[in-house]
């Protein structure tokens, strides 16, 4: 599948599904150290080549700010403190794919989301349709920005079986 950026809005924090983790898991905020997590979980779903690569990419773009990460970024932990999700890129570790982690973490997000904002935007891509799919599910809405903007939905409609674009 081709992949082609895509942006999405949700145009209020009003009304947001919630979903309750699996039993031996937890949500918690990010704490100092949680870098070495961020870049496990963030490579084990292929966004970066290697560890290294993602920890120059969290310290580039987040080391100025961990004092913020403590309060916007979220992990799903299971029992034994291994992390397995986080807010910005959301991420589920391969082995805890499948395991109903997706859409209480996405919850837990925007309700965090919802105590400082009026309204919410992610960036994805077309090959991460099944993120897209439940995005859409939790009334986020394509944000069209550029020329590529409509192929990039029209192939999502394709492969997803949904009008998407009005």
């Amino acid at each position: 599948m081709k992949r082609i950026p895509v942006k999405m809005v949700r145009k209020d924090l009003l009304d947001i599904p919630q979903y309750s983790l699996p039993a031996g898991f937890r949500i918690r905020l990010f704490e100092k150290g949680d870098e070495h997590n961020w870049t496990r979980v963030e490579t084990s779903v292929d966004e970066f080549k290697n560890e290294q690569a993602a920890l120059e990419h969290f310290n580039k773009e987040f080391g100025p700010h961990l004092d913020e990460m403590s309060r916007r970024c979220v992990f799903i932990e299971n029992g034994d403190g291994e992390v397995s999700g986080r807010i910005h890129w959301v991420g589920i570790v391969p082995e805890y794919q499948g395991k109903k982690l997706s859409k209480p973490l996405l919850s837990a997000v925007m309700n965090i989301l919802a105590n400082n904002h009026s309204k919410c935007y992610l960036t994805s891509q077309t090959t991460s349709y099944q993120a897209i799919n439940m995005y859409l599910n939790y009334r986020f809405e394509p944000l069209l920005t550029e020329p590529s903007c409509h192929e990039a939905w029209s192939l999502l409609e394709d492969i997803l079986n949904r009008k998407i674009l009005k």
